[in-house]
């Protein structure tokens, strides 16, 4: 009789023991009755007949999904390979279990994909300089497909842009064009203000003679170095007039009279000088023949 009872006992003991789940916080149980979705249970202890009852685990943490590098054509013609990362997380067990069959290679395949057909759309200067934008077209795209899965797209970061030799060698010859421009530039915006700042200094000395005699002597006191082998002595213009045309008279104004005569030029005179050492002109004319006496 006591055997009789132990028997039913321990076959319940066993089922309630093999009944018994116990579900971590970041965990989720979607259960099924007889393969109808009946309800998504957990965290904590839940009971699942055996042979009734069927359940399966979902984890609510976010997921690291390394998208593998894609070849990418860009719209200006050329071809990279860029490969990122994707981070997501379930939020919805029961679309994530039902509606698709793998959402985690459901996912990894939309990404290369969608990765692909993104970054086909801008070109190479905008993919390595306009990354943000970029993580944020995919993550949108990637975000709205999904939404019917129950998965929710936390992030999306390009990590790698490959190029090969020659791509990267023509990029290294346009920076460097462009730092040579901008150096051109900038130079040529100096001159532009020192021009202006010159103007400015000459118009105020113009307007004061002693401040171009201060600036004068300034210049030879700079030129005036200990190591200078150079002499500067200052000689006024106005001691040349006295040489270039004065009158002709005597020293005790005895040429009265005499109507005064231009001073020679430099010109005349340099004549004058060579003409003088060259010496009187030979005679080139050819002796005459005699007549022969008849």
């Amino acid at each position: 009789m006591i055997t009789a009872l132990l028997a039913p006992l321990a076959l319940i003991l066993g089922l309630l023991i093999l009944s018994i789940r116990i579900l971590p916080e970041y965990e989720r149980g979607v259960i099924f009755f007889l393969g109808r979705f009946q309800a998504v249970k957990g965290p904590g202890l839940i009971i699942v007949i055996p042979g009734i009852q069927q359940m399966v685990r979902v984890d609510l943490r976010v997921i690291t999904l390394d998208v593998p590098s894609q070849d990418v054509i860009s719209q200006d013609n050329v071809t990279v390979r860029v490969n990122a990362v994707l981070y997501f997380r379930v939020v919805d067990p029961e679309k994530a279990i039902i509606q698709v069959e793998d959402f985690n290679n459901a996912t990894s395949q939309l990404a290369q994909t969608t990765l692909r057909s993104v970054l086909g759309k801008h070109d190479l200067d905008e993919m390595l300089s306009e990354r943000d934008k970029l993580n944020d077209d995919i993550q949108t795209i990637l975000d709205q497909q999904t939404d019917s899965w129950g998965i929710k797209v936390a992030n999306v970061e390009i990590k790698h842009v490959d190029l090969n030799e020659s791509m990267i060698r023509a990029i290294a010859r346009q920076a460097e064009a462009e730092r040579e421009r901008r150096a051109k530039v900038i130079h040529a915006q100096g001159e532009l203000q020192a021009a202006v700042k010159l103007t400015e200094a000459a118009d105020i000395m113009s307007g004061n003679p002693q401040a171009l005699q201060l600036r004068y002597l300034q210049t030879m006191s700079d030129m005036a170095t200990d190591n200078a082998s150079t002499i500067v002595f200052p000689f006024p213009f106005d001691m040349l007039k006295a040489f270039m045309g004065s009158d002709d008279s005597g020293p005790q104004g005895g040429g009265a009279g005499k109507p005064s005569r231009p001073a020679k030029t430099l010109e005349e005179a340099a004549q004058t000088t060579v003409a003088a050492d060259e010496g009187p002109a030979e005679d080139t004319t050819l002796p005459r023949r005699p007549k022969d006496d008849k």
